[in-house]
This record gives structure tokens, C-alpha cells and sequence, in this order.
């Protein structure tokens, strides 16, 4: 039996090695200044990160476990609670060095429990069921995305890496999605996405002839989809109905429709 692309879960714990290395030398107002992102903080941030890779850990180890306790937080939830509220009632205890100790103990078990998976197995999560690969996939993503709001707050510029590449099949994998869970029509054609990635290649995906395409860096598109960035604040070059509309709303993660920054509101360092 293959295991569960080991590719992507040494990219998974890679990520958030990097983010836990960039956060060790955060000072205590450096962990508790706001973001762009709703005002979160780099402790709110991790303690996002941790949450959920706790969460994560029990669906791959513990599912009926994570089952009861998935209902219980969609409960809370319904009631009005925020998930940045949740997190800082659970954690709330803990300074950011403390937090991230616990943060990293909880991601280096999470990807010791996603290895050996077989890639097609299904985990638990709050929505349908995904497959191990997809599951290791979405957490880098939200690990990356959540990362980059800390190296904003520290006015830092991100190096590039091919892990990009995760994240950005995820944007592209998600085009139609981000139309249905709008409940608007989706594009008959989806655009030809060509972009570069960190070492100069090009990764490409879609029909090269489209009347819509998205060129660009693989960051750039990354940042987009995530919404961390308004597409009028990269370099990204978009062509056609279908493009322009999808990259107004271009949402890769899960949940309700989330709108993006606006217009020259967050911007990268040096930009």
C-alpha cells in the first residue's frame, strides 16, 4: 500500500518549521501587534495554527472523538462565537514562546500521523470528509497564509519555495468552488494559469489556447487566492471575463464566502 504523499507532509511540516523559526525571535510586543488581518495578532495567528492542527491531529488519530467535539464547536459557533475568541480562550494562558513550544509539539505529531496514511484515505473535517492528501494539502495552505500575515506584521518579505506549488493547485483546483459557493454561475471555460515559480520554471495548468489566462509568480497567485493580497496589488497580468471575475473572488479555502483585502490595503514590503 503507497503512503500518504510523503512529498506533502514533509512539505506540510517544512512550512510550519519555517514559520515556528521566524516566530522564535519575535520580542513581546512583536507577538502581540496587530495585523491586517482583522487585527490579529502573531499570537492569534499561531494560536489559530495550533488550534487546528490539535483539531487535525484528533480527526487522523481519534475520529470519533473529533466528531463529537466538531459539533460542539459548530455549536458554539452558531451562537455567535468567533474562532479568534475560541482560540484565545484556550491558549489564553500561555505568552507567545509558550505557545509556540506547544504549537510545534502539536504540527511535528500531525505530520507523523499524516505519513504513513494511504493518500485516497478519508479524515473527518468540518465539511465533507477529504482524502489524506488534500487534508496535508489544506493545512499547509492555512499554515502559509497565516504565516504571511506574521511576516507582514514584521514588514518582512517571504522567500519563495516550491511548496508554493501546493497551494497554488489548490487555487486553481477551486476555481469553480469559489463560484458555487457564491451561488453564482460558474465560467464555462476555466482560465490557463502560467506561473513562475521560485527557481525561474513554469508551472502550468489548464488549456494553453483559453480566451481567459492568469500569468504571473506562483507568490503572487498564492497570495490572491488566499486572500492575502488584492490582485490590483501583485504583479499578476489577468486576461479575459472569466479570469477577471474569478480573481475578484478567488477563494481556496473552505467556509463561507470571505471577501479579500481591498484595493491597496495590504501590500508586501518593499512594493
Amino acid at each position: 500500500m503507497s503512503t500518504a504523499a510523503p512529498s506533502i507532509t514533509t512539505d506540510l511540516l517544512d512550512e510550519a518549521r519555517d514559520l515556528a523559526a521566524l516566530c522564535v525571535d519575535l520580542s513581546a510586543a512583536d507577538w502581540r501587534r496587530p495585523s491586517a488581518f482583522y487585527g490579529w495578532s502573531a499570537w492569534d495567528e499561531i494560536a489559530h495554527l495550533c488550534f487546528f492542527d490539535e483539531t487535525a491531529l484528533v480527526s487522523a488519530t481519534e475520529p470519533e472523538r473529533f466528531v463529537r467535539e466538531a459539533a460542539a464547536l459548530g455549536a458554539r459557533m452558531a451562537a455567535g462565537e468567533e474562532l479568534s475568541a475560541i482560540a484565545r480562550q484556550v491558549y489564553g494562558h500561555l505568552d507567545g514562546p509558550a505557545l509556540l513550544a506547544l504549537w510545534r509539539a502539536r504540527f511535528e505529531a500531525l505530520a507523523a500521523a499524516l505519513a504513513p496514511l494511504d493518500p485516497k484515505a478519508r479524515l473527518a473535517w468540518y465539511g465533507p470528509p477529504m482524502s489524506a492528501r488534500s487534508f496535508a494539502t489544506a493545512r499547509l495552505m492555512e499554515t502559509w497564509a497565516h504565516g504571511q500575515d506574521v511576516w507582514d506584521v514584521m514588514d518582512r518579505r517571504r522567500p519563495g519555495s516550491a511548496r508554493l506549488k501546493h497551494i497554488a493547485h489548490l487555487g486553481v483546483s477551486t476555481f469553480g468552488w469559489t463560484f458555487h459557493n457564491r451561488g453564482l454561475p460558474v465560467p464555462e471555460a476555466p482560465p490557463f494559469v502560467d506561473l513562475q515559480a521560485p527557481d525561474g520554471s513554469r508551472w502550468t495548468w489548464g488549456d494553453a489556447q483559453a480566451a481567459s489566462r492568469v500569468t504571473g509568480t506562483a507568490d503572487d497567485f498564492c497570495l490572491v487566492v488566499t486572500q492575502r493580497r488584492h490582485v490590483s496589488d501583485t504583479a499578476l497580468m489577468v486576461h479575459g471575463d472569466a479570469a477577471v471575475r474569478w480573481m475578484a473572488i478567488a477563494q481556496c479555502f473552505a467556509g463561507p464566502p470571505a471577501d479579500g483585502p481591498a484595493p491597496g490595503t495590504r501590500k508586501s514590503p518593499g512594493a
